[in-house]
């Protein structure tokens, strides 16, 4: 949002006189707060400024700012991380406060015309490539006014970047326990695979016609459901598995894999996305999980937005004609 554009704060009340200095009184720039909401949720000031298109010393000064108009500290800062201080936390409430009248107030301005507005979505590199093209290409073509800011990245990440409210939209695998206050459309099932490198024989060990898993070395991502529930399995069977790597992204555990690291597990849809397929065999005596439920997700007061509620509504149209023509 252009740094010309003001709002003197006066939504709601999550700031409490007693924890703060009166904020009411002064002007803050909308894009200030845009630039505090996402330092709260990466904790991190060289990405923030990075994705956010600001040099570090002009994100500092921001913030510097800030503080200033309030008269408390928002952020405990070290060489080595960043956290919330007790009135960050507070002022963090407020701004998502203010930020969200913010928005519905401008697209309030526009009700009588075209949808206009910003829509951030996140999902990994396969999702534009296999679950994604339809939806993206009906929602243009509807509502060609509104900006779609995609971000990529490691799928684990999705539902973390949905609840730290970085982004509106995040496709990812639905895990067993769905998060309160968030909204699901299912869009794909996939299996997950085991794969071992198609030329290199030697890397999985085989004892009885089975797995050694305690010999065979084996790459994991780092965090997210496919790693929860192949330990979930390990653990059932009373396995401690030779770990030789944790690496994130699916991509790259096909890589790893194809160049005879280890055995690796990756959902079905990214392997046949993988330039790497053909160099790499699924193993048909590796363990059954559970397959990935991919979709759509947002959070629940996020559909108070007329953008995210349209493109909610795309989505569902998309599925429910795909469905229809199976």
């Amino acid at each position: 949002m252009p740094g010309s554009k003001q709002l003197h704060l006066v939504f709601g009340n999550t700031i409490h006189p007693e924890n703060l200095k009166p904020i009411c009184s002064h002007t803050v720039n909308i894009r200030d707060l845009e630039l505090f909401k996402h330092l709260a949720a990466t904790l991190h000031f060289g990405k923030t400024a990075l994705e956010c298109n600001i040099t570090p010393s002009g994100l500092t000064r921001t913030i510097q700012r800030l503080e200033n108009e309030i008269g408390e500290t928002l952020f405990f800062r070290t060489n080595r991380s960043v956290n919330l201080t007790p009135a960050g936390l507070l002022f963090r409430e407020y701004c998502e406060e203010t930020l969200t009248r913010f928005y519905l107030f401008k697209s309030g301005l526009k009700s009588d015309t075209a949808l206009h507005g910003e829509l951030s979505v996140y999902c990994s590199v396969t999702a534009i490539l296999s679950i994604l093209p339809q939806i993206f290409k009906q929602f243009r073509s509807t509502y060609p006014k509104v900006n779609v800011r995609l971000q990529t990245g490691d799928a684990a990440k999705a539902l973390v970047k949905l609840q730290n409210r970085e982004v509106d939209i995040a496709i990812a695998a639905l895990p067993d326990q769905r998060p309160k206050a968030i909204e699901f459309i299912k869009l794909i099932e996939t299996p997950l695979l085991f794969i071992a490198p198609k030329f290199f024989p030697d890397t999985v060990v085989w004892r009885e016609q089975q797995i050694d898993w305690e010999k065979s070395p084996l790459i994991l991502p780092l965090t997210g459901l496919s790693r929860t529930r192949v330990e979930d399995w390990f653990g059932k069977n009373n396995i401690r598995p030779f770990i030789y790597s944790q690496v994130a992204g699916n991509e790259a555990i096909i890589a790893m894999v194809s160049m005879g690291s280890g055995i690796g597990i990756v959902p079905q849809l990214v392997l046949e996305k993988s330039s790497l397929r053909n160099k790499v065999d699924v193993l048909d005596t590796g363990p059954r999980l559970k397959p990935f439920v991919v979709g759509a997700c947002t959070l629940a007061a996020n559909l108070n937005n007329r953008v995210v509620q349209s493109f909610w509504d795309v989505t569902g149209e998309a599925v429910s004609t795909s469905n229809n023509s199976v």
